[in-house]
């Protein structure tokens, strides 16, 4: 049930939808102050979720800090969160987004001897395809990008960030594994995952990837000029702020 409300809440906090529903109050509203009114916030939203420069200072308050390789120690094991690729089923191959970064980077490291062995954990993460399991159609991929199979071990049953911890856990324990981690995910995503790690017992340093701050800058376009994808960048960070508070709420991280 807290999966699919969670799906739920995610679509419902869409700045789109707001933007949406008051353009849909605003065109149906026979109050002439009330349109009005539903309009300017709707052009109001427009302005703030389409501004790449607050989304970018938005980001970088809340981003864990990514850290430079060359001034790291060795780790037992890499664990490496999901959530980066879909299944296409029209032409029988894995289709990588944006958090396959979480990926490359972490046979980057595994490849430099920093971090010895991998933990790969994702499960569905889709309310409409509950047996499609990421972590076993990504395998192949990670095992011809160089990294020995003895040196990768496979979570495919986690559903959301909670279970990525619960079940590495699981699989740590079971196997006895023992020494230092190494915690791998997407910089907006490693505040909510580090927490819900911690809270299970598993201590853990960050190394954060794909982040969406960039170096501070003040050009005209960045600062003036609308940017759709900012808005698709918000959706992301909100749903991350909502779902970190949700966590603590429930006791989850």
């Amino acid at each position: 049930m807290f999966f699919i409300l969670s799906k739920l809440l995610a679509f419902i906090i869409t700045p789109l939808i707001w933007i949406r529903v008051l353009l849909f109050f605003a065109f149906f509203s026979k109050d002439e102050k009330r349109k009005k009114k539903c309009l300017r916030w709707a052009l109001g939203l427009t302005l703030l979720f389409t501004n790449a420069f607050i989304f970018d200072e938005c980001a970088r308050l809340w981003e864990i800090p990514a850290t430079n390789y060359q001034n790291m120690k060795t780790y037992d094991y890499g664990i490496v969160l999901g959530g980066m690729s879909v299944n296409d089923e029209d032409l029988n191959r894995v289709q990588f987004f944006r958090g396959v970064d979480r990926l490359i980077q972490a046979v980057d490291l595994y490849k430099r001897g920093i971090i010895k062995k991998i933990i790969f954990t994702s499960g569905s993460g889709r309310i409409s395809h509950p047996e499609t399991k990421e972590a076993l159609l990504v395998k192949p991929y990670i095992l011809e990008m160089g990294v020995a199979e003895e040196d990768l071990i496979i979570e495919s049953e986690s559903n959301n960030t909670r279970e990525n911890a619960l079940f590495t856990k699981k699989i740590i324990d079971e196997k006895k594994l023992q020494g230092s981690f190494l915690l791998i995910t997407s910089a907006f995503h490693m505040r909510r995952a580090l927490a819900c790690f911690k809270k299970v017992g598993i201590e853990a340093e960050t190394y954060s990837t794909d982040r969406y701050a960039e170096p501070r800058k003040f050009e005209f376009d960045f600062l003036f000029i609308p940017n759709a994808s900012a808005m698709n960048d918000w959706n992301n960070l909100l749903k991350e702020l909502v779902g970190f508070i949700t966590y603590k709420i429930m006791r989850y991280a």
